[in-house]
């Protein structure tokens, strides 16, 4: 996953959650229909500036909007858990086997 897109994702759910329009939030920002739409996609690479003056028109703090960004960082990177069948007693029957046998003292010493 790409920040442009991680960042497009969390305007358009934010957008979305407030019932508002493409036209609405881009009017309100002072961008065009298009161009927002194009940062919603994940397509266009938006300035710092830009990515506040959406915020402010979504009436979200910058700090909250990062931390969805993060969020969906950590979701797309978190590790796949497979878990395998073990018979319950195939544990209670292992050894431990050292991955090389013990030195010899008196070779050692050799």
């Amino acid at each position: 996953m790409l920040y442009r897109e991680a960042l497009g994702a969390a305007l358009r759910t934010r957008r979305l959650e407030q019932g508002r329009t493409l036209q609405d939030v881009a009017t309100a920002a002072a961008v065009s229909t298009p161009y927002l739409s194009e940062i919603e996609r994940g397509r266009k690479d938006a300035s710092s500036e830009v990515v506040v003056t959406i915020a402010d028109a979504l009436r979200t703090r910058l700090d909250a909007l990062m931390f969805d960004i993060a969020d969906r960082f950590e979701t797309a990177a978190a590790p796949i858990v497979v878990e395998l069948p073990v018979a319950e007693d195939a544990l209670a029957d292992a050894t431990i086997t050292p991955l090389r046998p013990a030195a010899d003292p008196q070779l050692l010493a050799a």
